[in-house]
């Protein structure tokens, strides 16, 4: 029985291409190199010396970089191919993160950021357009997926790595090691792995936009509000949160740290077995995404349950498995949606909502925590997250409007 419930589990991982295993492996190389990112506030503070409002100030300068550089990567996409910009990207960050380290004044930091930024992330819209060109249609949730599991599993192992790395080194280390991991990453995929201008598999996805222009797409402009709500409640995880774990509950960083945990070892376990069960079930992904956003949405006013610690657990469940749901089938649902040329202003505009969230999302919530508290904070996103999943209900009618225009 054991057997054959790991052999299930298997073969959710099979039917890959070469292509999807390797981008899944530059993907973990990169994000684990990735380890500036989670002290980065902590080295501008500690040690160069910032106040608040600059570490602030920087940060937006990293955020805007951030939706420049989607932008550009996706439109890049379009007109001279994702295999092109996914190789300038990652290289030309790599060789940025070597210098910045040597720059400390406030102006130059500020345009430093968001200058590698705008090069860094050019990469998320064309890798995402890459993995249309070299996995089936059948195939696509679950590559997505399979790359989503390297970016968490990178993710977990960076900030580890990292700690040991500024205790032996100091944040010096940081940078080197990071830049070289970009650089390490795409000649690897460089090296095995051909261009592919565009992909050799029909797809007849009936999501598909029936407009010319990513502007007039009002089905996807709702769900890009969607995802964006999404984003907001989720980056919750990585800045109110654990505070709000220390001051209310008096957990201490070790156990905030076991709570964020459960959170990858849900992901990991879960994930792949879920999105393979609903792909073969041929699920509509946007009513997936709805589920997904309404458990997500729940989490959050559970919180409001504040007398017992142990409902910062079932809330970690029930955003983990609300994650599951929502995202790899969010970024195929992009990928599908987008007309045979556009996958990459398509996918730029998917990734700017993330990275506009990501800057919201901290602002927002900490200004109603130091105005009204944890409670009103907890309220407000689980309040979005019902909002979301309202607009969630109005795409699948307007999809089936558009089913019974063209038929």
């Amino acid at each position: 029985m054991r057997t054959t419930a790991f052999q299930r589990y298997l073969n959710n991982f099979r039917g890959f291409s070469r292509e999807i295993w390797i981008l899944a492996l530059i993907t973990f190389i990169n994000r684990a190199g990735t380890m500036v990112l989670p002290f980065l506030s902590k080295y501008l503070k500690e040690d160069l010396n910032f106040t608040y409002n600059q570490v602030g100030w920087i940060m937006v300068c990293f955020g805007l970089g951030s939706m420049l550089g989607s932008w550009l990567g996706g439109k890049l996409s379009d007109k001279i191919g994702f295999y092109k910009i996914m190789v300038f990207s990652l290289f030309s960050s790599g060789l940025c993160l070597f210098t910045i380290q040597y720059i400390t004044s406030f102006a130059g930091l500020c345009f430093g950021m968001f200058g590698i930024m705008v090069l860094a992330d050019m990469f998320r819209p064309a890798m995402f357009v890459s993995l249309g060109a070299y996995a089936k249609p059948e195939n696509r949730t679950r590559a997505l997926t399979l790359v989503r599991l390297a970016v968490n599993l990178g993710f977990a192992a960076g900030p580890a790595l990292g700690g040991l790395i500024i205790m032996n080194i100091g944040y010096n280390g940081l940078f080197w090691v990071d830049g070289t991991s970009c650089i390490v990453a795409i000649t690897v995929f460089a090296l095995l792995v051909k261009e592919k201008k565009k992909s050799a598999f029909e797809n007849h996805d009936e999501e598909k936009a029936v407009t010319t222009s990513v502007f007039k797409d009002k089905v996807f402009w709702a769900f890009l509000f969607v995802s964006f709500a999404t984003a907001m409640i989720f980056f919750q995880l990585f800045t109110s949160l654990p505070l709000y774990h220390n001051e209310k509950f008096g957990l201490s960083e070790l156990q905030t740290g076991l709570l964020m945990t459960l959170n990858g070892l849900l992901i990991f376990a879960l994930e792949m077995p879920i999105v393979g069960y609903l792909v073969r079930k041929d699920s509509s992904k946007i009513k997936i995404v709805l589920w997904g956003t309404f458990l997500m949405a729940t989490s959050f006013y559970t919180l409001l349950f504040n007398f017992w610690a142990g409902m910062l657990v079932i809330a970690m469940i029930l955003i983990s498995i609300g994650e599951i749901f929502a995202f790899p089938f969010a970024n195929a649902f992009a990928l599908s949606r987008a007309p045979k040329g556009q996958e990459g202003r398509y996918m730029a505009l998917y990734t700017m909502s993330f990275s506009l969230a990501h800057i919201v999302s901290s602002k927002v919530g900490f200004e109603i925590i130091a105005d009204l508290g944890y409670q009103a904070n907890w309220f407000f996103m689980g309040t979005l997250g019902l909002i979301a999943v309202a607009c969630c209900y109005w795409v699948q009618n307007l999809l089936r409007s558009e089913k019974q225009i063209f038929k």
